[in-house]
């Protein structure tokens, strides 16, 4: 009916077509993320689907008849998947490797254990149902969300039908096309139900965590000191730190009977009752106090009259990549630099310190000196505005050609790759850790960053919705469908719940980063978005970065393995 009266223009961009055209891609990509995001706004028990509604807006559409070409399909797909990795990369970038530090093994032990899990859920069906490894791969490989391994898998096969021209194999894609849209909903209801379970509170969680974060990584922080220790008297700021190899900064320095403050050289002398404004870390303020007096309560100290603090953003390109060393900024204009506020982080300044284009500087000095301090950093919030479309562009170049770089290991016919998700995150992470690519900064604005992670997961949700959207009805019903979807939670649920049992009663590890695990552990995207809305919070983002890359190459093994040792 419709049909008879929209013009034939119209026709061929709204109504379902084999041979689909661009406007008519567009248009059917566009209008599933509108869709399916309206679809994730709809609340059942306070429970929505948030943008992993687009994933079921695409299928429903796809069941329709409406196609993407395969180049166009997976274009998409694999675009989206790089937006929204490499937008996670330069977030987390700044403070991923000293976490990793900390917690890297931890958490890459409890991701690999999981995806092990599947992999022993996936023999056991193997043995107790007689199902072949072929169709078992794919459904493992939807049931955890992981298209690597999928690509790995029918690799694998093909290799296979090479050397045993005479074996014929199904083709694991119609297992994974039904059991990808249930793996998505496994593991977000686990999310869900191991909150309720665990009786979860978001806030005391975040506040722990944040807590746990401080106590590994603390900020550094201000203190005042009073000099009453003789033995002090007489010795500069200089010998003072470097022969109780204190890491600390002396800001301020009002004289005893003093209203004046001064921002002083590390070579000034402590006299009696000196008043000092130390800016370091908890411990080694501690220490420097204790040697030195006891704490002040002097308020004169903290004067803006003439030695003020002020903060400046660093926008000129003649102060980004240099250490605070090579500007020469306290010799050359008296003052003190302090603190520098990067992505979140609050970082003593150090000398070896290289700075990045947006840090903040946190700097002391007189009204005049801060005027010069100001020229020279550029302090233009304006130009921070403007997108650093040339490190993107960069940043994606050389992370699609790391995950495509062959790494051949023993015993498997098929080279393994990175990916398009893996290898964009990986140079991501290292881009924005050291602020760039020589003179191309990497600084991003946080709402360009959640634009460019939304956009991106979008995009990846309509075209892998679309695409198993076409045969989804047909292969569900062709395959025993229930049946398979049966096996894929197995392989999605019984994992997790491992996991979370080991991470929670013998790691005793917070909810937050284990969030991140979960959806890291099965390389979902759509778990971790959905976490990150639920229990508002982006703490769970930091875990996900950590076992990303790793995870996705022991799960692109783990399925070659399963194929070429049973699928024969």
């Amino acid at each position: 009916m419709i049909s008879t009266i929209l013009p034939e223009w119209l026709k061929a961009i709204v109504l379902p077509s084999e041979n689909t055209s661009i406007s008519a891609s567009i248009v059917l990509v566009f209008l599933v993320m509108f869709s399916g995001i309206l679809i994730g706004k709809i609340k059942i028990k306070k429970i929505s689907l948030g943008i992993s509604g687009v994933v079921f807006a695409g299928i429903f559409l796809g069941h329709l008849g409406y196609r993407l070409h395969e180049d166009t399909y997976e274009f998409l797909r694999d675009f989206g998947l790089i937006l929204f990795v490499y937008a996670i990369g330069m977030q987390v970038g700044p403070s991923f490797f000293s976490r990793l530090k900390n917690d890297g093994v931890l958490y890459n032990g409890l991701a690999i254990g999981t995806v092990l899990g599947g992999g022993i859920c996936t023999l056991l069906l193997f043995y107790t149902t007689h199902t072949g490894m072929d169709n078992l791969v794919g459904i493992m490989s939807g049931a955890v969300t992981n298209t690597p391994g999928l690509g790995a898998a029918k690799s694998a096969l093909h290799d296979l039908n090479k050397s045993l021209p005479n074996m014929v194999f199904n083709d694991p894609t119609n297992a994974y096309a039904i059991t990808y849209p249930f793996g998505i909903i496994g593991i977000i209801l686990v999310m869900i139900l191991a909150g309720k379970i665990l009786k979860i509170n978001t806030q005391e969680e975040i506040e722990a965590f944040q807590k746990q974060i401080k106590a590994k990584h603390p900020a550094p922080e201000s203190a005042k000191c009073r000099v009453t220790q003789a033995a002090y008297f007489g010795q500069s700021i200089h010998t003072f730190l470097e022969s109780n190899k204190l890491n600390l900064i002396v800001s301020r320095i009002k004289n005893a009977g003093s209203t004046q403050v001064e921002s002083p050289s590390d070579e000034y002398v402590f006299k009696e009752r000196d008043v000092l404004m130390f800016v370091g870390l908890p411990a080694d303020l501690e220490k420097a106090i204790s040697l030195l007096g006891y704490r002040s309560s002097d308020t004169f100290i903290e004067s803006e009259t003439m030695t003020r603090s002020k903060t400046f953003i660093v926008s000129k390109g003649s102060a980004i990549q240099k250490t605070l060393a090579q500007l020469n900024l306290e010799n050359q204009y008296h003052i003190k630099v302090t603190r520098i506020y990067r992505s979140g982080l609050e970082l003593l300044a150090q000398p070896d310190l290289v700075l990045h284009y947006g840090d903040r500087m946190r700097v002391v000095g007189s009204e005049k000196d801060l005027a010069h301090i100001e020229k020279l950093l550029g302090n233009s919030e304006k130009k921070l505005q403007e997108p650093q479309l040339l490190s993107i562009f960069l940043g994606i170049v050389l992370g699609v050609l790391v995950g495509s770089i062959p790494l051949a290991l023993p015993g498997l016919s098929v080279p393994v790759k990175l990916g398009m998700a893996a290898g964009p995150l990986l140079i991501a992470i290292i881009i924005s850790r050291f602020g760039g690519i020589k003179s191309l900064h990497s600084f991003l604005q946080q709402s360009a960053l959640l634009f460019m992670k939304d956009f991106g997961i979008c995009l990846f949700f309509a075209a892998i919705g679309i695409h198993a959207g076409e045969s989804f009805y047909e292969t569900f019903i062709t395959y025993h469908g229930w049946v398979w979807v049966g096996y894929g939670l197995f392989i999605t649920i019984i994992p997790i719940l491992l996991m979370i049992l080991v991470a929670r009663k013998v790691f005793k590890l917070n909810f937050m980063p284990l969030l991140g695990l979960i959806a890291g552990s099965y390389t979902d995207p759509a778990a971790l978005d959905f976490s990150t809305t639920y229990y508002k919070s982006d703490l769970p983002l930091q875990a996900y970065a950590t076992v990303y890359p790793l995870v996705t190459i022991v799960r692109i093994i783990l399925a070659q393995l399963l194929i070429l040792y049973f699928a024969i």
